[in-house]
């Protein structure tokens, strides 16, 4: 069984080693997805599932306690990139750690904020 996959409609998105980052966050039996969506679609699953109307750069939804997805828009991620001092790339592998210790479980706070320097440092983003 495959414990994680990227469901694109963009033949292009940044390479990171996204299954190693979801195995190091979630780990192996831990079945993630991880789909870029284009700036409609994310605002669509914003407001559908947490009733806010702006297009989010990422969303992470457990669907059980072993099976979640992750939404990056890119185009959100092009432009927020400068302003948290990343390039576009790894700003999107930042987005999708955030998302990952989202589904662990995590939220915003001290703790979260030194998993992902431990992790952005690890997997090398920048």
């Amino acid at each position: 069984m495959q414990s994680f996959s990227i469901a694109s409609k963009s033949t292009s998105y940044p390479s990171h080693p996204y299954e190693d980052i979801k195995n190091a966050v979630l780990g192996k039996k831990y079945t993630a997805t991880l789909a870029f969506v284009s700036p409609k679609k994310a605002k669509e699953l914003n407001a559908t599932y947490r009733k806010k109307t702006y297009v989010p750069n990422v969303l992470s939804f457990p669907l059980t306690p072993n099976v979640g997805e992750i939404y990056i828009s890119l185009s959100a991620a092009k432009k927020e990139a400068k302003d948290h001092g990343l390039s576009f790339e790894g700003y999107v592998g930042y987005l999708f750690i955030h998302g990952l210790l989202h589904l662990k479980g995590l939220d915003h706070g001290a703790a979260m904020d030194r998993a992902e320097a431990r992790l952005k440092k690890r997997f090398t983003i920048a």
